[in-house]
């Protein structure tokens, strides 16, 4: 395999990593969204039972509908917290994967730049061979006449 074969294969497996890597981003931003509302849902939903009074100093039948309305929201509001929980577990196993794609990228891109910087260096050292013969003939045909 020739060296300008191995380069290309590298820079198309690094765009690849590249675009695995944007992929993952992009799928941690949304998964960063989702975790703010459910932030802002939790709370909101705090608000409407702490905000609704105290439900002891109402008639009897407004008490019970009162106390049922504070005791669902707020199991409604440790619903909320586990699901929460769940995604932000779900987060740091798509960050894992983040960062294992981002190294994966990090070291085929420093392979692919050490191949292009041994490329370079044949390619100079073969241009000053090729100099150095020009230079050695053009030496021996003034030692000739």
């Amino acid at each position: 395999m020739t060296t300008s074969h191995t380069i290309r294969n590298l820079t198309t497996l690094v765009s690849l990593r590249n675009t695995e890597v944007e992929r993952l981003q992009g799928e941690m931003a949304a998964q960063t969204k989702v975790k703010e509302r459910y932030q802002k849902n939790l709370e909101r939903l705090t608000g409407l039972y702490t905000g609704s009074g105290a439900s002891g100093a109402l008639p009897l039948a407004l008490s019970v509908n009162c106390g049922n309305y504070k005791q669902a929201v707020m199991e409604m509001v440790d619903t909320h917290r586990v699901d929460l929980h769940l995604h932000e577990a779900n987060m740091a196993l798509s960050q894992r994967a983040l960062n294992a794609a981002w190294a994966r990228r990090e070291v085929l891109d420093q392979v692919l730049t050490q191949k292009q910087k041994d490329a370079d260096g044949a390619a100079q050292r073969q241009d000053s061979k090729r100099q150095d013969e020009l230079a050695t003939q053009v030496w021996m045909r003034g030692q000739v006449k």
